[in-house]
């Protein structure tokens, strides 16, 4: 156990107690580490309340670094046994909802049943937070738009169309086309996708502004709100399949797509397990 670790447990739980049992550390313990650190960089990292915990202006600049030795130490860790084969090991993946509902479980499956002993942890973000996390060592790799991640690797895998989502009762559901025109005169819910949002830019770039009413984050809860009639969105294809709400789609004219990449920093670097997964998605997706 190293104080990096411990630290950034410590941010992540956001107490030391609960920092400590999941370590299976006693709270002194991981307070003395926590104290080690602050001694060797000469700086206060946190600041202590009854209310918690909260980073001093130091803490929040030495926190990128911090990740990156803890995350390289557990990487050691990993490599060391990976050494005496795929026995075990750690995926860690950033992904956005989508993906993460119908790609992943099933690669996820057929990969396990490969090798039973890598474990993996998937975190949810928008394609700027997952590039950010891919930068910063978080995650081994992520699914992105590739515009959102600038001086990483990616993998293009698939284009998925955008398509209108309506209340049933829209007048718009009896065309077989809806125009983009068409859509920014209806009530919009904008799938609040970070600094890079496709629908935006398609809308932008033909010059229509859309009379935008909602901004949410998840694609089920806007999916629900139009099933209410609060309004019409436009949504990703992959994210329709087996959609369980009472909503119609229509394809969109100019067609809009948006690409779905996969992207690391440096191949050669990751895990054994994290390369052995690209492949393997790589493969399956060819399929």
């Amino acid at each position: 156990m190293n104080a990096y670790h411990a630290f950034i447990k410590v941010i992540e739980k956001g107490n030391f107690t609960k920092a400590a049992e999941e370590l299976g550390y006693t709270q002194s313990a991981i307070s003395q580490m926590v104290n080690s650190l602050e001694k060797e960089l000469s700086t206060t990292l946190i600041l202590r309340s009854r209310n918690g915990i909260t980073l001093t202006p130091d803490g929040e600049e030495f926190l990128p670094y911090i990740r990156n030795l803890s995350n390289s130490h557990l990487e050691l860790l990993v490599k060391q046994k990976e050494m005496k084969g795929l026995q075990s090991g750690l995926i860690r993946i950033g992904t956005f909802s989508s993906v993460a509902c119908h790609w992943l479980p099933k690669l996820i499956k057929d990969f396990k049943q490969l090798y039973p002993a890598v474990h993996f942890k998937i975190y949810q973000g928008e394609y700027t937070v997952i590039s950010n996390w891919i930068r910063e060592g978080f995650v081994d790799f992520g699914f992105v738009n590739p515009d959102a991640a600038k001086n990483l690797k990616t993998l293009p895998l698939r284009e998925d169309e955008m398509l209108a989502v309506l209340p049933k009762d829209n007048p718009l559901t009896t065309k077989s086309q809806v125009t983009l025109k068409e859509l920014s005169e209806e009530p919009f819910i904008l799938l609040d996708e970070g600094e890079i949002n496709v629908a935006l830019s398609i809308f932008s770039e033909n010059q229509f502004e859309p009379n935008i009413q909602f901004h949410v984050h998840d694609d089920y809860a806007i999916m629900s709100m139009i099933e209410q009639g609060l309004g019409i969105s436009i949504l990703p294809k992959l994210v329709l399949d087996r959609c369980p709400y009472g909503i119609v789609t229509k394809s969109i004219s100019p067609t809009i797509s948006r690409t779905i990449s996969l992207s690391y920093k440096d191949k050669r670097v990751l895990p054994i397990a994290s390369r052995y997964f690209i492949d393997f998605i790589l493969e399956s997706l060819k399929k």
